[in-house]
């Protein structure tokens, strides 16, 4: 069993930044392919990036460039920076496995114009 806990979120201008940080418990967490996903009201939950154990990342197109994704399977934590957010960013995110079996309660990311 793994439990994820995310931290990081809040109100920023567009143009700014934020660090999303997932803390997690569990010995497994480090052979775990991790993602993070946001859903925006009324919208599906999407995957914006996600990291193999090894290091290797993925991206949504909408993302590249802007945000990246990294792990420390050490601390058992994966993080996400972005930079250059704009409005169309704001949505709850959440950190998750890539099978989507493990989630984090997710954390407000809201971005004013």
């Amino acid at each position: 069993q793994v439990q994820l806990v995310e931290s990081g979120g809040g109100l920023v201008q567009a143009g700014g930044s934020l660090r999303l940080s997932c803390a997690a418990s569990g010995s497994i967490f480090s052979i775990l392919t991790m993602g993070w996903y946001r859903q925006a009201p009324g919208k599906q939950r999407d995957l914006v990036a996600s990291i193999t154990s090894g290091g290797t990342t993925n991206y949504a197109d909408s993302v590249k460039g802007r945000f990246t994704i990294s792990r420390d399977n050490a601390k058992r934590t994966v993080s996400l920076q972005m930079i250059s957010l704009k409005p169309g960013d704001t949505a709850v995110y959440y950190c998750a496995d890539i099978l989507r079996r493990y989630w984090g309660q997710g954390t407000q990311v809201t971005v004013s114009s």
